[in-house]
């Protein structure tokens, strides 16, 4: 009988070095542009509703 290990396991001593992280990229938007104010005034609704619904299932 062999024994296997279990997958994913690491034989004793190898060591796994984290990949090296690429240089941050910029992201370059237009925070006068209306579609990117659209698109916050959209995200911080959806977000308040979830607060809303979050603190009203909190209090039951």
């Amino acid at each position: 009988l062999s024994k296997k290990s279990p997958s994913g396991a690491k034989p004793a001593g190898s060591s796994t070095k984290p990949p090296a992280q690429d240089a941050e990229e910029e992201i370059d938007i237009d925070l006068d542009a209306p579609e990117t104010e659209k698109a916050a005034l959209a995200i911080q609704s959806q977000f308040r509703r979830f607060q809303k619904k979050k603190n009203r299932s909190g209090e039951q």
